[in-house]
């Protein structure tokens, strides 16, 4: 069988498929079944910065409520210090998956100050975390805050983490940003070993009836993959930076098109919640075939065949190819013509 072997992050994986950060590694018994099947690496359900925050805030508020109509609760209620927040309970998860499967596990952060990110990445380096994927998932809101602004905000948040542990950080990016491979580049000198392209925007729906929001989680299609496709060949040989996509990735070919493009490893999310260790079989096993068909010695030759470095114009080649799209598109013909 061909060799899939891969080096993501400074990681050698056998495989380049990697498990998304989602509630797949929460299970221990299906994750190894992930595994057997082929995945990697595994990438944790992410901590997120607000969660993390209300916990520690609910804590203090029950205590203090109680010290504050109780002169004598001081002496029999614990500080509030002494319950497990924060980081306690993914620390404690990281290791048990650690200890679970031969796959680098990577642990993931989801926030947008810099604050208390250093030390939970620490805590998280410590527990045996091969690497971290900080997700940039940074709406702007505010009216008065520039895009400059934000990404000098994201940097100083990429740039604490990098230098608080001593394992990789890869940054899990949007597609929104006026100039990507400007930022990208910053991003690189921020300390940050890799890039995942990209985080998929999950907003609510309206529905126009009830007046709500309605929060249903839509998973991801093939159709998501070009975006990805484009902006990892853009990067590839560029910057000195591992490429992951995710998003889109639900066969052995599409994992072949972003390896095209250059990316060291595709995380796979959608396609495993849809069909679970069966799916990641027949994804390894569709990609190996075609490493074989196309005479591969191995995964590692083929990646950034098609990067758009290979290019004298990369500028101009897109917008040819975009003209030359809208050129050849025709209306459907309709089945019943009229006389």
């Amino acid at each position: 069988m061909a060799d899939l072997s891969t080096t993501w992050l400074g990681l050698d994986l056998a495989s380049p498929f990697v498990v998304g950060a989602s509630p797949l590694a929460d299970d221990l018994d299906a994750l190894g079944e992930l595994v057997a099947a082929g995945a990697g690496a595994v990438v944790l359900r992410s901590v997120f910065e607000e969660q993390i925050v209300a916990e520690e805030v609910a804590i203090h508020r029950f205590v203090d409520s109680h010290v504050d109509h109780d002169a004598e609760a001081r002496s029999f209620l614990p500080e509030s210090a002494t319950f497990p927040v924060g980081a306690e309970s993914a620390v404690a998860h990281l290791e048990r998956v650690r200890d679970a499967v031969e796959v680098p596990v990577v642990a993931s952060l989801n926030g947008v100050t810099p604050g208390g990110w250093t030390d939970i990445a620490r805590d998280l380096a410590a527990a045996g975390a091969a690497a971290v994927e900080l997700n940039l998932y940074d709406l702007a809101t505010d009216l008065d805050e520039t895009s400059a602004d934000l990404e000098d905000r994201q940097l100083r948040v990429v740039a604490a983490v990098a230098s608080a542990v001593e394992v990789p950080v890869t940054v899990k990016l949007s597609p929104f940003y006026s100039a990507l491979p400007a930022f990208v580049r910053r991003l690189e000198h921020a300390g940050a070993s890799g890039v995942v392209v990209f985080n998929r925007f999950y907003q609510p729906d309206i529905d126009p009836d009830e007046l709500t929001l309605d929060r249903q989680l839509s998973l991801s299609t093939p159709a998501e993959l070009p975006l990805r496709l484009h902006t990892l060949a853009l990067l590839h040989g560029r910057v000195d930076l591992s490429l992951a996509a995710t998003g889109g990735i639900h066969h052995g070919r599409d994992a072949a098109k972003a390896i095209l493009c250059g990316a060291d490893a595709v995380q796979v999310v959608s396609a495993l919640l849809q069909g679970g260790s069966a799916q990641l079989v027949s994804m390894h096993a569709e990609l190996a075939r075609w490493v074989d068909d196309l005479g591969y010695p191995g995964l590692r030759d083929a990646c950034g065949a098609m990067a758009l470095r290979n290019v004298a114009d990369p500028h101009a080649f897109e917008r040819i190819n975009y003209a030359r799209l809208l050129d050849g598109w025709r209306p459907p013909r309709s089945e019943h013509r009229h006389g």
